[in-house]
This record gives structure tokens, C-alpha cells and sequence, in this order.
């Protein structure tokens, strides 16, 4: 959940920015990413080794902001490639 309300924020950011600018809407999503990014890489590199193994890789993608958090939950899926 942290990773897609992560990538949500950033979306409304960056659109936010490219657009109108409007300061009450940078001042919500702002500390909503801010808290949802540190968040969405705690949650991926805390997933519990069995069933679901994380290898190096897999958890140094939880970094990427925006899409981290989410690839690196969806690689620790058991049926993942």
C-alpha cells in the first residue's frame, strides 16, 4: 500500500509542477511522499526471507522513487520471473 500511495504522490507532484503549480495542493502531497517513500523501502527490505527471498538486486530497487517500492514488492512475489 505505501508503494502505490508513493507513486501516487509523485504522479500528483510532477503533474502539480508541469500544470498550475498550486501551493496547497504541493503542500498535501509533499509530506505524503515524503513519508510514503522512506516507508514503501522499509516495507520491501523488510519482507521476511522465507517464502518470499529477496535477493541484493531485488531489495536496491525498493531505492527507485516513484516505482521502487512496488517492483521490488512484485519481484518478491513467489511466482515472479
Amino acid at each position: 500500500m505505501a508503494a502505490v500511495v508513493e507513486a501516487a504522490s509523485l504522479v500528483v507532484l510532477f503533474l502539480d509542477l508541469a500544470t498550475v503549480h498550486l501551493c496547497p495542493l504541493t503542500r498535501l502531497a509533499g509530506p505524503v511522499h515524503g513519508c510514503a517513500y522512506p516507508a514503501a523501502i522499509v516495507l520491501a527490505l523488510s519482507l521476511p526471507d522465507p517464502p518470499l527471498l529477496l535477493l541484493r538486486r531485488d531489495r536496491a530497487l525498493a531505492l527507485v522513487p516513484g516505482i521502487g517500492g512496488r517492483l521490488g514488492l512484485r519481484r518478491a512475489e513467489p511466482n515472479s520471473p
